[in-house]
């Protein structure tokens, strides 16, 4: 009943477009763990009122199936500022669809009245207590797409077999609700709920719990900037910071408001290095800022940059930040907990494509390490696990600039992590340290984690299953590499299949998954390499880490091995040139 998809259905039907009509209408959009992402527009290959309506029906009646008090806890749903004007669709139109299908069937939704950051979303969940939650937002992908992300009564982001059974139930509900497309009826009803005040509050209440420093805070003299990359992270930073007595950052004026169209970048996602940061970049030197705090479009993710004393900036990696934030947020919570015995009941997680960092200090410090599966979803999954049998998790962490800083958020948080990184400089500018010094001390600590992640952009998805496979089959049939150019392999796992040879039964310990590609090479030199299939984008990405015991401090030599058996990997394993790959553009 959208007059603006239809229209373009109808025009493709006059023209009589076979090809486009084909894109549109091939394939339904796949519903994972990750639920949907996809472009906006026409079609069941497509985000748009209808098939935002048939994936909550389902949605819906999975739940009835798995809650008996459906109807008296029921759900939130948030959103961001995404919107496409040829198609009418919209993150907010999209999720008071989604509010109408439950308010339907007499289920209460708590609906954010205004854009809120994704972490809101879980938060509501446990805050709470209610049965799931929806965030409307593709978060940094292209601007012409939009995603469905659902979260359990956990509060974490669903895992197998939910993903499985939500897309079944949508299949077996398709055709749209007798009330489905009338959204103002959600208007007057007492099922709607607006838990943004409550959760603003509250949320706000609970980061504090993590705030050390309020003295320094207060009297700092350490300048940042702030951007939101024009998405929804301004508003709540500045709060953030207001609530561990910061004074609020500088925020780069022309992309601190939300707009749909990401105007001054070329894609909204900080992850992707210096481009997003111009702006940024030119905002500190005018106003004399040292460090600046980038998140991406719907918060949940954090880059951070710093001037460095030759004037050059240094943006951080994922796995950097994650070592000074591992390290800071122990480091907090060893001053404040004097009992010698309690640190058998702290944990942290990190996944198995980031650095091993917080394994290192872990084994120093006598708390528990644990690697998990690639995503967040798995991390706020075990660390729920963990949480219930009484121990503290106090951090998790993905490269991919992801970072859990705060037990009331069982997800990445971009805007916790803001905060805390701005205290964490704050408290080391009283030592006189900068963040790279501190992040050298760490490394000279607990010993130099080098590590290096790209990947190859590949629309072909049978060269990417003749690639693995070819891996799989090296030397002769079920042989891997033994060797990648002088690098020699001393072990292999291949969570695709499940074979890991370093376990005494060859059987991979964590989860399988045969619908994605992922195989890991363990070096004789100490070097560790992960190939990947990317389940959101056309790209086969890798990661690589050299890690040197404490006390070998020639980093130099070991950017030069690490730069050497990366070269060979690429060489030898993804051969860009005979697969035709694309490789990684700045």
């Amino acid at each position: 009943q959208n007059p603006k998809t239809s229209a373009i259905v109808k025009q493709l039907v006059a023209d009589g477009n076979v090809g486009e009509l084909q894109k549109y209408f091939g394939s339904r959009m796949e519903f994972g763990t990750a639920g949907l992402r996809a472009a906006m527009g026409a079609g069941i290959a497509h985000m748009n009122d209808l098939t935002i309506i048939q994936t909550t029906q389902g949605f819906c009646r999975y739940l009835e199936k798995n809650f008996s008090d459906l109807k008296k806890r029921g759900v939130v749903i948030g959103f961001d500022a995404r919107a496409h004007l040829p198609s009418g669709g919209s993150s907010k139109r999209f999720a008071r669809l989604a509010a109408t299908t439950f308010i339907s069937q007499g289920i209460p939704v708590y609906l954010f009245s205004d854009i809120t950051p994704t972490p809101f979303v879980p938060y509501t969940v446990t805050h709470l207590k209610l049965c799931a939650g929806i965030m409307v937002t593709a978060s940094h992908n292209p601007k012409q797409d939009n995603g469905y992300k659902v979260y359990w009564e956990n509060g974490a982001q669903i895992i197998s077999p939910h993903d499985k059974g939500i897309s079944q139930a949508i299949e077996e509900n398709q055709e749209p609700w007798p009330q489905a497309w009338d959204d103002k009826l959600i208007d007057s009803s007492l099922l709607l709920h607006d838990p943004y005040a409550t959760v603003n509050r509250e949320y706000f209440k609970d980061i504090q719990k993590q705030c050390f420093h309020r003295n320094i805070n207060k009297e700092t003299s350490l300048k940042f900037v702030h951007t939101s990359v024009h998405g929804v992270g301004h508003k709540f930073v500045q709060l953030a910071f207001k609530a561990f007595d910061l004074s609020p950052p500088f925020a780069v004026p022309e992309q601190k408001d939300p707009d749909p169209e990401f105007p001054t970048v070329k894609y909204p996602n900080p992850e992707e290095g210096k481009g997003v940061l111009t702006l940024s970049f030119a905002l500190a030197e005018k106003d004399g800022a040292k460090i600046i705090l980038a998140n991406d479009p719907d918060a949940d993710r954090l880059a951070v940059a710093e001037k460095q004393e030759s004037g050059e900036w240094k943006v951080f990696s994922g796995n950097e930040l994650g070592a000074l934030l591992g390290w800071w947020i122990f480091t907090c919570w060893k001053n404040h907990n004097s009992d010698a015995c309690a640190v058998k009941d702290v944990y942290m997680l990190s996944s198995t494509v980031s650095s091993k960092i917080l394994r290192a200090i872990a084994l120093k410090e006598g708390f528990h390490f644990e690697e998990t599966l690639t995503g967040f979803k798995w991390m706020g999954n075990r660390a729920k696990q963990l949480m219930d049998q009484g121990k503290a998790v106090l951090f998790a962490f993905e490269e991919a600039i992801g970072y859990m800083c705060c037990p009331a958020v069982l997800d990445k948080d971009g805007v916790s992590a803001a905060v805390i990184t701005a205290e964490m400089a704050s408290f080391l500018a009283t030592r006189n340290l900068s963040l790279s010094q501190q992040l050298k001390a760490v490394y000279d600590e607990y010993g130099f984690h080098i590590t290096k992640a790209s990947y190859f952009i590949c629309h072909d998805p049978k060269v990417i299953e003749q690639l693995f496979d070819n891996l799989r089959n090296f030397d002769g049939k079920n042989t891997y590499p033994k060797s990648c150019g002088r690098f020699k392999v001393s072990g292999i796992r291949d969570l695709t299949t499940g074979y890991d040879s370093s376990q005494p039964d060859q059987k991979a310990i964590l989860p399988t998954s045969k619908s994605s590609q992922m195989i890991t090479f363990t070096f004789a030199n100490g070097g560790v390499a992960t190939m990947r299939t990317s389940g959101t984008e056309p790209k086969i990405k890798y990661y690589s880490e050299l890690c040197a015991p404490p006390g070998n401090s020639d980093v130099e030599q070991l950017k030069k091995e690490l730069d050497e058996l990366v070269s060979a990997l690429e060489k030898h394993f993804f051969q860009p040139e005979k697969n035709k790959l694309q490789r990684k553009t700045e």
